[in-house]
């Protein structure tokens, strides 16, 4: 396959699988319960969080989180007490308890009410072509408070060899356009152009058969040579492969 078929087969797949219908089966559909511009990033935040699993799993897991927070993320961050975080100690996903859970609560507050919020910690630290070092620093500002270490394996750290899977597709959520309706296009300050696919196990696959990839590990290396193979293919939006990629591997089994 020639780079221009590559191009036009990837493009057609994007565009076929950026859709609504998209959202009933993905757990981005849990912030697009939300309108106001920081229940959306919190919602999103933390249904990326927990990312990982079953889809369905994610899913009910991410309703029940938001309905703990009276399904209003921002206020509960910035505004809860202690007891209001109580109900919050049985809620489990995978390895992420309650513990973790209220130390997230306490790190976004910390987030919103010290730092600006997320959108100004990824503004500030961006870099000319990557966000990669931005979610290092997020991490560093996110454990400032006390917290017990177990729970920093939930934020990945690029610095650390992570393709930080579920951090870029928060970023991807964030920053690129609406004009589908399925992303949120909310952070201007950033452009598409330095967001990196989240690199899992079906779109590492579905690229290593199309030679987008070469490296068999899914870590940060394999997310800087499949970055660059994908801005050859379009330098202003490359992350809307990752609904190619996503789609081929779990919808097709390409």
């Amino acid at each position: 396959m020639t780079k221009a078929e590559l191009k036009e087969f990837l493009d057609e797949k994007a565009e076929f699988y950026e859709s609504p219908s998209f959202l009933e089966s993905d757990p981005i559909q849990i912030p697009h319960h939300f309108s106001k511009k920081e229940d959306i990033e919190i919602a999103a935040f933390l249904t990326a969080t927990i990312a990982w699993g079953n889809r369905r799993s994610i899913i009910n897991n991410a309703t029940r989180l938001m309905a703990l927070m009276d399904n209003a993320p921002y206020d509960f961050v910035t505004s809860h007490g202690d007891k209001d975080l109580i109900p919050l100690e049985n809620f489990v996903h995978r390895t992420f308890n309650g513990e973790d859970l209220m130390v997230f609560i306490k790190g976004l507050q910390n987030i919103y009410l010290n730092r600006g919020g997320l959108e100004q910690v990824f503004t500030k630290f961006q870099e000319k072509s990557t966000l990669q070092p931005a979610i290092t620093k997020l991490k560093g500002l996110f454990f400032e408070i006390e917290h017990q270490r177990r729970t920093q394996k939930h934020i990945s750290n690029p610095t650390n060899g992570s393709a930080a899977k579920r951090m870029n597709m928060f970023l991807r959520w964030m920053v690129r356009p609406n004009d589908k309706k399925v992303d949120f296009g909310l952070w201007k300050s950033i452009s598409p152009h330095k967001l990196s696919c989240p690199l899992d196990v079906h779109s590492g696959n579905v690229a290593r058969k199309l030679q987008l990839l070469q490296r068999k590990q899914n870590d940060a290396k394999a997310l800087v040579e499949l970055d660059k193979n994908l801005r050859r293919l379009d330098s202003n939006d490359p992350v809307k492969y990752d609904f190619a990629l996503f789609g081929l591997g779990v919808f097709e089994r390409f």
